[in-house]
């Protein structure tokens, strides 16, 4: 059988690409193992402990005080977050702000310290933090006590930080199961029907109709670990929970933090005050050391077990999708080489027919030559990008104390593949015979980040209508917008010169002429070809991507 030839033609610049992301990897490599050789020890961003000791025992080694840092309040009723001091809450004198990164201004993250100060291993009860007074008649505190209100309706969530670990809050469930968050509410209230949330329920102390409860007092539990044996005054914490309760403080100088809930009517008219406190106690842990303390957050996450399910779903459908492919493919070829051996043994001139009949026209170059390429270049970028970034956290890199390090490592990893996505779509462009290079460079690197820039700064005008704390700062945009276009594009520049010094050689002839495609049935339209060819990918991801948006939101 008379067969066309497959020509395969691969040099240095070919392989380029390949070589730059191996070098990536290699030089990482190369300074773990020259670290290691050396005897040096170096902390992973994030992972570095941080030593405790009594108040008495302080000194270089270790600290007494306790830092409490609050993030940004959430809420699953709503998609807009709001910073802590815009509830009105009590706030640090000092506020002090931890560095930010990219990865937290596009989160848009607001860490700020709080006036909760607590002394290692120092039980505190009823410690009063500050009061708050509405009155009636001033409309500013008017204001703040009805947004207040608000984000008890809507359930927003409190997230505080100690030791870089987010405190979590532990109930018991109507079926007797414990769950877990890493938050806790504000408060909660009870409709004019008598209808009560998730978070007064249980709770017989709260059962007057058309009512919001404060949660103006927390218990907080510190879990430490004595790493050092022979060191027996260091200890490194392990958890942080936190209980959130309600008290109606009678006189700020005498707190007994007892007695009935502290009460904000569903119809505002009289003078409130709301007094804060907090109580603290700290309980050693032998079991658990400080390598492990990440596992304790866990217990937060419900309904692990159905990622199996899900994982389980995939796997079924790609292998069936795999099958079904593989038992077509085999029945045409068996049947072409069935019909090309009966052709040569009765000496019938060769004639190309089934599958052979597209060889000529499958590398023509296509319609829309200049968008194809500039999508397989951002694609390229994107799929290195994302490659990179686990392997990095797969490495300890990326640790959770280190928040917005992910999206930190993948917007400077975008910017530093731009290469990468310019040689690929100039090769792939040159390879289509196109000639608007001009068109072409500018659109590889402004298109699809210029979509993405375009979308985020009108969503983020939306944002800070509202006032939200999910804005990104104008310093934010301004640091965006260097990287992009003093990095991002001349890499790209770069990129789009060696691409288009050399074309991908066809493995196969092309004809000269379009071949004619007859008159199709109606299963083979593309619409229905669509939808149907959609359906089982769809069914393999749907399971994951339900329960990865749900767990999102």
């Amino acid at each position: 059988m008379n067969t066309r030839g497959f020509r395969l033609e691969t040099n240095f610049w070919s392989l380029w690409p390949t070589l730059c992301g191996l070098g990536w990897l290699l030089g990482l490599g190369l300074f773990l193992g020259l670290q290691a050789a050396c005897g040096t020890a170096f902390d992973l961003p994030g992972t570095s402990p941080e030593d405790y000791c009594e108040l008495n025992l302080e000194n270089t080694s270790c600290k007494s005080l306790v830092e409490v840092y609050v993030n940004r309040l959430d809420s699953v009723e709503s998609v807009l977050p709001y910073e802590y001091d815009t509830f009105d809450f009590c706030q640090d004198a000092a506020m002090k702000r931890p560095s930010e990164n990219i990865g937290q201004a596009l989160f848009g993250e607001q860490i700020i310290s709080s006036p909760y100060k607590l002394s290692f291993n120092k039980t505190e009860t009823c410690v009063s933090v500050c009061v708050k007074t509405y009155n009636a008649i001033n409309k500013e505190q008017k204001k703040h006590l009805n947004f207040l209100r608000n984000g008890i309706r809507l359930n927003y969530q409190h997230h505080w930080i100690i030791d870089s670990m987010p405190v979590t809050w532990c109930r018991d469930t109507k079926d007797g199961r414990k769950h877990c968050t890493r938050g806790f509410p504000i408060g909660c209230f009870i409709t004019r029907s008598g209808k009560a949330n998730d978070d007064c329920i249980n709770r017989p102390e709260f059962n007057k109709t058309n009512t919001f409860y404060i949660f103006n007092h927390v218990d907080i539990t510190v879990i430490y670990h004595r790493e050092n044996e022979t060191d027996l005054h260091i200890a490194r914490l392990i958890a942080a929970k936190i209980e959130p309760k309600s008290y109606k403080h009678s006189d700020e100088n005498n707190l007994t933090c007892n007695g009935p809930p502290m009460e904000i009517a569903g119809e505002y008219a009289d003078n409130l005050n709301v007094i804060y406190t907090y109580s603290v106690k700290f309980e050693e842990n032998k079991d658990v050391k400080w390598s492990s303390r990440w596992d304790y957050v866990l217990e937060s996450m419900t309904n692990t077990n159905i990622q199996w399910f899900s994982i389980t779903n995939s796997f079924v459908v790609v292998l069936f999708l795999s099958g079904m492919v593989a038992v077509v493919i085999v029945q045409a070829l068996h049947r072409d080489i069935t019909r090309y051996n009966q052709k040569r043994s009765s000496g019938t001139v060769r004639q190309d027919f089934g599958w052979k009949l597209l060889s000529g026209d499958v590398f023509r170059p296509p319609e829309n030559g200049l968008l194809l390429s500039v999508f397989l270049g951002q694609g390229v970028q994107i799929l290195m990008m994302s490659l990179i970034t686990l392997f990095v956290a797969c490495l300890g890199f990326l640790s959770p104390a280190n928040r917005g390090g992910l999206m930190t490592c993948a917007v400077v990893l975008w910017v530093l593949l731009g290469t990468p996505a310019g040689y690929v779509s100039a090769k792939m462009y040159k390879t289509f015979k196109g000639m608007k290079w001009k068109t072409h460079f500018f659109m590889t690197a402004l298109l699809c980040p210029g979509f993405v820039f375009i979308d985020l700064f009108f969503m983020n005008m939306i944002i800070w209508t509202e006032g939200s704390s999910a804005t990104i700062s104008f310093s934010g945009f301004i640091a965006i917008l260097v990287l992009w276009l003093s990095i991002s594009v001349p890499l790209t520049l770069l990129g789009e010169y060696y691409g288009s010094q050399e074309t991908f050689t066809c493995p196969v002839h092309i004809n000269p002429l379009r071949r004619a495609i007859p008159q199709q049935k109606i299963f083979t339209k593309p619409l229905i070809n669509i939808v149907v060819g959609a359906i089982l990918p769809f069914g393999c991801i749907f399971t994951q991507l339900f329960y990865i948006l749900n767990s999102i939101w």
